[in-house]
C-alpha cells in the first residue's frame, strides 16, 4: 500500500457523512434525484442573501490592478477591523482588529489554533456528540481528542467534564449551537465550565483554553440567544465561518477571534498567523475577505430553516420518533428504536432516505438528519420514515 499508515487508518474510519453523500449520488443516478431523499450532508440549500451578490459585483467592478496578490497571513487589516467590530457587537465584548485572524473556514481556523497550542500527547476534550472531524484535527497536530458524555438532552455534563480534565488537558472544544444535535449550551453551564477550567488551570499549572466553534450562531429559532463564552471564561477563543449563515460553504472563509483577556495574547496571535502560513493556507481567500467585510450581519432567511424544522419534527413526532427539538442549526438527532444505529440507517436507505448514524458523532443509538433541503424532500420522505418506524 502506497498510503501512509495514518491516512490508511483515517480512510478506514472515514466520515459517515461523506459515505452517505456518495451513496446518495449513486442512488440518484439510478432512481432520479427527486426519488432520493438525501439528508446526509449539512450543505446549506438556501441562497446567499441578495446583498452578497450585489456586493461581490461591486467589488469585482471596482478592483484596481494587482489586487490578487499576497497579503498579511492574518488577513487584510481593513477586513480584520470590520470583522472585529461585528464580533464585538455580537459577543458584547470588545475585540480589536489585532485579535482577529482570517482563515480558510472554521476547519482551517481550528487547525491553526491546534497547531499553535498542542504539544505531542496533549488532550482536547469535547462534549459528545461532536463533529466527526474534530478527532482528525487534533491528530493532525499530535493531540488526542477525548470525548466527554453529555446529558440525555445533550446539554453539558459538568460532572463528566470534571472527571475528564487532567494534567494533559490543553483545551476544551465546544460547538454551540451543536452539530449534530442542534443543542445550545446555557450561560449557567458555560459559567460553571469556566470556573472548572480556571480551577484546573491553577491546579495543573498550565492554561487550559476554551475553544468555541460557532458557525451556527445565527441559525437559531424563537429568538433564542447564544451566550458568549467570554462572559464565562477569559481564556477563550472563538472560531466561526460564513459557511452556514451566508450559505458560503464552498468559499472557505472564516476567522479566529481571540478573547480580549487571553493570557499571552500577542504571542498567541503571532503564532497562529505563522501557523496559517505554514499549514499551507497562507491566507484566507482575498475576494471573500473583501465581501464579508462589507455585508455586516446579513444572514440567510433563517425563518425558512425554522419552517423546515417544524415540518420535519411534526412529521417524525407523529410517526413515533423520539428526539430533542433543536433550538438551533439545521440538524435533528433522533434516537433509533434499536441500539444498532447503523442497521436503522440502512433500513432508511431501503426507502431511499439518506441519514448518518450517530456512531459517527460519538453517540451510538441516534442518527442525524440534515434538514437543509427543499420542503418537498422533507414532505416526500415522511411516508418512508413512517414505514421504517412502523417496522420496529
Amino acid at each position: 500500500m502506497s498510503l501512509s499508515k495514518t491516512i490508511e487508518e483515517i480512510v478506514a474510519r472515514s466520515s459517515w457523512i461523506r459515505k452517505m453523500f456518495e451513496e446518495g449520488a449513486r442512488l440518484k443516478a439510478i432512481h432520479g434525484e427527486s426519488q432520493v431523499f438525501d439528508f446526509s450532508l449539512g450543505n446549506p440549500n438556501l441562497p446567499p442573501p441578495a446583498q452578497f451578490r450585489e456586493t461581490i459585483g461591486e467589488i469585482l467592478q471596482g478592483l484596481p490592478p494587482a489586487s490578487h496578490g499576497y497579503m498579511p497571513n492574518a488577513g487584510y487589516p481593513f477586513v480584520r477591523k470590520a470583522v472585529a467590530e461585528a464580533v464585538s457587537k455580537e459577543q458584547g465584548h470588545r475585540v480589536s482588529e489585532d485579535g482577529i485572524i482570517m482563515t480558510c473556514g472554521a476547519a482551517g481556523a481550528l487547525n491553526v489554533i491546534l497547531k499553535s497550542l498542542l504539544n505531542p500527547g496533549d488532550e482536547v476534550l469535547t462534549p459528545a456528540p461532536y463533529f466527526v472531524e474534530y478527532g482528525f484535527y487534533a491528530d493532525n497536530h499530535g493531540g488526542v481528542l477525548k470525548p466527554v458524555p453529555t446529558r440525555p438532552d445533550f446539554t453539558l455534563d459538568l460532572s463528566a467534564m470534571t472527571e475528564a480534565v487532567n494534567e494533559k488537558t490543553r483545551a476544551v472544544l465546544i460547538n454551540s449551537p451543536n452539530n449534530p444535535t442542534g443543542q445550545i449550551y446555557s450561560a449557567e453551564s458555560l459559567a460553571a465550565l469556566g470556573r472548572l477550567l480556571s480551577e484546573k488551570s491553577r491546579e495543573h499549572h498550565r492554561t487550559i483554553y476554551l475553544l468555541s466553534d460557532e458557525p451556527y450562531r445565527k441559525i437559531v429559532y424563537h429568538d433564542v440567544v447564544v451566550p458568549s463564552i467570554w462572559d464565562a471564561y477569559p481564556e477563550s477563543l472563538i472560531v466561526s465561518s460564513f459557511s452556514k449563515d451566508l450559505s458560503l460553504a464552498g468559499e472557505r472563509i472564516g476567522y479566529i477571534a481571540v478573547g480580549p483577556e487571553v493570557t499571552d495574547r500577542d504571542a498567541l496571535v503571532g503564532g497562529m498567523a505563522i501557523a496559517n502560513r505554514i499549514l499551507g493556507f497562507v491566507n484566507a481567500p482575498g475576494l471573500m475577505q473583501r465581501v464579508v467585510s462589507r455585508i455586516g450581519n446579513a444572514t440567510v432567511d433563517v425563518a425558512a430553516y425554522a419552517r423546515k424544522r417544524d415540518l420535519l419534527c411534526d412529521g417524525l413526532r407523529s410517526a413515533g420518533y423520539d428526539f430533542v427539538t433543536p433550538p438551533g442549526t439545521f440538524y435533528l438527532f433522533p434516537r433509533t428504536p434499536i441500539p444498532d444505529d447503523v442497521a436503522f440507517v440502512r433500513a432508511l436507505q431501503e426507502e431511499r432516505i439518506l441519514t448518518v448514524p450517530g456512531s459517527g458523532f460519538g453517540a451510538p443509538g441516534h442518527f442525524r438528519i440534515a434538514f437543509c433541503v427543499s420542503d418537498p424532500t422533507i414532505e416526500n420522505a415522511l411516508p418512508g420514515f413512517r414505514r421504517v418506524m412502523a417496522g420496529y
